[in-house]
């Protein structure tokens, strides 16, 4: 009888528990500390995290955790003993969601308006669970905000001889700029341009494919120098722009591109590149060639994965060095950094690293290049905490051919790659672009 009435006074006295997060507002690539307080001691619990993307569809992780002696759980101390990740990941929470069961096959998380933070509900609930969240009640929640652009950050659209979007720090300036270009899925991509933006550079988010404002014939690609040209030098001549302290950033088909850039085109002098999960093949460098056409002459060498996915990664195997279908990268002469995902299932990066890192060497200019290799990473490395993709929907925009393409990797050790990468990168960019005397290059906080 003892035991139950000091069982009973202490659920009477006993405090709520508590979620508190740090910072509650905070950019997508900042750390974020959980503690959760006033539980009993040794007590099983499951955080759930939860979102609701752009386009209308749910995601969410979840992990178990065991309180200690005081009755709390510190996300950042802690193991998680089972859940969408497992192990002391402070922010497994985020990079380990998952799109919610009865969402579409295929699905990929990307921010489509970086204006609106994602609203993030975590929740906390009794016991380890791994399904049926919605019915159980909730000990404790709380609404953290993530968002792709920091305050004073301003956004400009461009349409005409240039199309894309300019983020602009806030200040005087003048600052470090970078030219942002993702890969052979066109459009307008931006959440790595704003963030960039809110670390202190210039960023363009360049279009130069599959978007409406772009002429009829770039729904399909087919390279035109004077366009990059004209894209590079509209940020090395703006007002707020260091000239000459401008980086160009690409991503798969974004990588081959900025090679190109940097030892094809007379005017474009970058001060570094950050090349990411992409090589030196360049399929169309004539200009009447279509990049995607020379893709499906060659679909024997597809292959598909059990899920059913398409592997590209075979078709530019073996590496060619027919000078009519790569970069000559022994041209190359400013700083180039290579991130490879040893697990890409998209495309032989590692291979074509090999061989980008030979050819350098013989032309005597390797001492320009960075490789960060990772293993179990995939194609798609963005930026820290992104939830890992491993094989999601892709138009082909010449043909309008929908397909699921495997990207690979797993998920913990892409997330490592995300996380240590982009530090790496925003060190670069800074060592290259940053000029030494200024500091008009300081990262904006919320």
């Amino acid at each position: 009888m003892l035991q139950i009435s000091i069982m009973s006074r202490r659920r009477l006295y006993s405090v709520a528990p508590i979620i508190k997060v740090e910072p509650t507002r905070g950019l997508m690539d900042e750390l974020m500390k959980m503690e959760v307080s006033h539980l009993v001691p040794n007590q099983p619990v499951t955080l759930h995290s939860r979102l609701e993307s752009d386009d209308s569809f749910f995601w969410e992780a979840y992990a178990h955790y065991v309180s200690d002696a005081e009755g709390t759980v510190k996300v950042t101390r802690d193991v998680s003993v089972g859940g969408t990740y497992t192990g002391r990941e402070p922010m497994g929470l985020i990079w380990s969601m998952t799109a919610a069961p009865g969402t579409q096959h295929g699905m990929r998380l990307r921010k489509i308006d970086v204006t609106k933070p994602y609203l993030v509900n975590i929740s906390l609930y009794d016991g380890h669970l791994s399904h049926g969240f919605e019915a159980k009640a909730e000990l404790a929640s709380v609404v953290v905000e993530r968002s792709y652009i920091a305050p004073g950050v301003t956004r400009s659209e461009l349409e005409g001889q240039v199309v894309g979007t300019l983020f602009l720090p806030p200040g005087p300036g003048p600052f470090p700029a970078v030219l942002d270009m993702w890969g052979g899925g066109g459009g307008l991509v931006e959440y790595r341009a704003s963030l960039l933006a809110s670390r202190g550079f210039v960023t363009l988010a360049l279009v130069y494919m599959a978007h409406k404002d772009l002429p009829e014939k770039k729904q399909s690609f087919s390279l035109n120098p004077k366009y990059f040209e004209d894209a590079f030098n509209t940020l090395n001549n703006h007002p707020k722009v260091a000239r000459g302290h401008v980086a160009i950033l690409g991503l798969s088909y974004g990588v081959s591109l900025a090679l190109y850039m940097a030892t094809e085109i007379k005017n474009i002098n970058p001060s570094c590149l950050v090349c990411i999960s992409g090589s030196h093949v360049l399929l169309n460098k004539k200009e009447s060639e279509d990049m995607f056409g020379n893709f499906l002459i060659k679909k024997d060498r597809i292959k598909l994965a059990d899920s059913g996915a398409m592997i590209w990664r075979n078709i530019a195997l073996p590496i060619t060095d027919n000078p009519e279908h790569v970069v000559e990268v022994a041209k190359i002469r400013c700083p180039l950094m290579l991130i490879v995902g040893e697990d890409d299932q998209n495309w032989p990066v590692p291979e074509a690293t090999v061989e980008i890192t030979k050819l350098m060497k013989t032309a005597k200019n390797a001492h320009l290049l960075t490789v960060l290799s990772y293993p179990g990473a995939g194609h798609l490395i963005e930026p820290p905490y992104s939830p890992h993709c491993r094989e999601s929907k892709f138009k082909i925009n010449s043909t309008q051919q929908r397909v699921i393409l495997l990207w690979g990797g797993d998920t913990k050790a892409h997330s490592y790659a995300q996380e240590d990468s982009w530090r790496k990168i925003l060190a670069y960019l800074e060592k290259h672009t940053v000029l030494r005397h200024q500091t008009s290059a300081a990262q904006c906080k919320l």
